[in-house]
């Protein structure tokens, strides 16, 4: 219990909570807060406690609010009603309890993002634990700023809704593509969403975790991507129809081969090559026309590369389809050989598996 000293003095102190005086508030405020942090208490006792600091610091100036917010946001048995009356205050004031204080519950905290502006927002984002119910406000209410001190804080937890929106979020902003892809416990599939969007490093860095999944959270995430994908990609070219029997006429003979692929590339718009080389591509890596056509039309070397490997194609014949796609850039040999290098470093282990997330569109289409 509180000691004899403290208990002779608290009606006073309470007493001097009608001060009129700002310097003896600020006094009492300060000489009750060591007192709380000095004593055992009643639960009666903490419930005065309570009361009183609120009163004093509903009329205190925000220096004194601040540096009562920072004493009391670490503790775990600070007062319940201060604790709430602080993290909705002024962000300077808000801060410190928001980001630390352990007294807040999903409640408050979801009534801090549903009501605050985005500072507010982001000390939530920054808290040690976040719940997904907390996370989901967070996603739908921030900017991407805040949305990126969420990616970043592991300690986050994302619900499979929160993370889809995050990602196509972050799909478009640049700004947030290294801490997604660098996010822990990012689902597998959603991170594959990323790659065609990302720059080579953060590529290599998705193969890379493709190469080393477990094969069981492999299957468990490609179970959840089959749920999301999309079916409509856009309007197939006019001349698919054609193309598309006269590759099926070309394997049925066996001579859709890897050079009759090249020979399709280079052969262009005008007879039907391109349309033609992406059904082929397409049929050779078992993904959607789609996903075959933005590689070629981005120039996706370094997907072209995984698609190659996987179907066990040598570096001469990716090297040949790079330099056909790039016949229009003054330095395609060079840029070529650049990714005939990594060609050579990848993995047919890594290309498989990042494959077999690009083919659940062609899974979904299928439906």
């Amino acid at each position: 219990m509180t000691d004899a000293s403290t208990l002779s003095r608290l009606p006073d102190l309470i007493a001097l909570a009608e001060e009129d005086s700002s310097e003896k508030r600020r006094a009492l405020l300060r000489e009750l807060t060591d007192h709380f942090f000095g004593s055992v208490r009643t639960p009666a006792e903490d419930t005065l406690y309570d009361a009183v600091l609120v009163k004093l610091a509903d009329d205190m100036e925000t220096a004194v609010r601040v540096e009562l917010s920072a004493r009391f946001a670490n503790a775990p048995d600070a007062p319940r009603t201060l604790i709430r009356r602080l993290a909705n205050d002024e962000m300077a004031v808000a801060a410190a309890v928001l980001t630390a204080s352990p007294v807040l519950t999903d409640e408050d905290l979801l009534g801090v993002v549903r009501r605050h502006g985005q500072d507010h927002l982001r000390a939530v984002s920054a808290r040690p634990s976040v719940s997904e119910a907390v996370s989901e406000v967070i996603v739908e209410r921030g900017d991407d700023e805040t949305l990126g001190t969420l990616l970043r804080n592991d300690g986050a937890r994302l619900s499979r809704k929160a993370s889809e929106a995050a990602v196509e979020r972050a799909k478009a902003n640049p700004d947030l593509h290294e801490v997604t892809v660098s996010r822990a416990n990012l689902p597998a599939d959603l991170l594959n969403d990323m790659y065609f969007v990302v720059e080579a490093r953060l590529r290599a860095r998705i193969l890379e975790q493709n190469a080393t999944m477990d094969p069981a959270l492999l299957e468990s995430a490609l179970a959840a991507g089959r749920a999301r994908v999309a079916t409509d990609d856009g309007a197939l070219p006019a001349d698919y129809a054609e193309c598309s029997a006269y590759v099926e006429e070309l394997r049925a003979a066996g001579q859709l081969t890897p050079q009759m692929l090249a020979r399709f590339l280079r052969s262009g718009d005008k007879t039907g090559g391109r349309t033609s080389f992406l059904i082929a591509l397409a049929q050779m890596a078992d993904v959607d026309f789609h996903t075959a056509r933005q590689i070629v039309e981005r120039r996706e070397l370094d997907a072209l590369a995984v698609v190659c490997k996987a179907a066990g194609l040598d570096r001469a014949l990716f090297l040949t389809y790079a330099v056909v796609l790039l016949n229009d850039d003054g330095d395609a040999m060079a840029k070529a050989h650049s990714y005939a290098r990594m060609y050579a470093e990848l993995t047919r282990e890594a290309a498989l598996r990042t494959l077999r997330f690009w083919r659940m569109r062609r899974g979904a289409q299928a439906a």
